[in-house]
């Protein structure tokens, strides 16, 4: 499975989030503790349903959760 450009911070918010387990927030979001495992390690891209879910659970924006990089086109 090749790795998604998307990168996130759910490590540091589960840890900010009184050491918060991937199995409590995979059954707060509803996805298997596998899937979560998978977008916490960037090697999958969530749903912009699950990807919202996961913010809402941290009480974050979406940015503050997932990164995209600007590519070169992007840039001011």
């Amino acid at each position: 499975m090749k790795p998604t450009s998307v990168t996130n911070r759910i490590r540091a918010l589960r840890s900010a989030h009184g050491e918060m387990t991937q199995a409590e927030l995979a059954d707060r979001v509803g996805v298997t503790r596998q899937t979560l495992i998978a977008i916490e390690q960037s090697r999958y891209s969530p749903s912009l349903e699950v990807a919202f879910k996961i913010a809402r659970v941290f009480g974050a924006p979406l940015d503050d959760v997932f990164q995209y990089p600007v590519s070169p086109e992007e840039q001011p």
